[in-house]
């Protein structure tokens, strides 16, 4: 068990938008430490999107993604008297972005057939509009903790 909690990264903001949720973004996306391969897949995923949804601002367009997709309730299993229950609990600001970062990015890489570029842009696309994988599983996560809601007492 941990004692100690552990301490926060401070990355440094993305050149081009200055930005740390960017930043943190093209982090997810990097593969074998090529950075600049990934800040290459996200800045013209992020111009696909600008084309595609005639917006001047893709950082506004980013942020209202991730907005749509970030979850304001989750499960955690919380064992009681050898019944292991399922109870809601609201989720910081911080992780549900993070959260919201990795199912964008773990929904796009499930997509067969197209460039990377294409299919992060097709995915901010969607959650921008509020439709799309992420926003379903964002749902979906949502519906458990209410169907669980009866377990809400067991929050610790």
């Amino acid at each position: 068990m941990r004692r100690r909690k552990a301490q926060e990264k401070d990355i440094l903001a993305d050149p081009k938008f200055n930005s740390k949720i960017v930043a943190k973004f093209i982090n997810m996306v990097m593969l074998e430490g090529k950075k600049a391969v990934a800040e290459k897949l996200v800045y013209s995923a992020f111009e696909i999107a600008q084309k595609h949804l005639n917006e001047q601002d893709m950082l506004k367009v980013f942020y209202k993604a991730l907005d749509n997709v970030r979850p304001r309730l989750e499960v955690k299993p919380r064992r009681v008297g050898g019944a292991t229950y399922q109870v809601p609990v609201e989720v910081r600001q911080e992780r549900g972005t993070s959260i919201a970062l990795r199912w964008i990015r773990d929904f796009a890489q499930s997509k067969k057939g197209k460039p990377m570029q294409q299919k992060i842009a097709e995915e901010i696309i969607s959650a921008y509009k509020g439709e799309g994988s992420a926003i379903k599983k964002r749902d979906d996560t949502h519906k458990m903790a209410e169907s669980n809601k009866a377990y809400a007492h067991f929050r610790w």
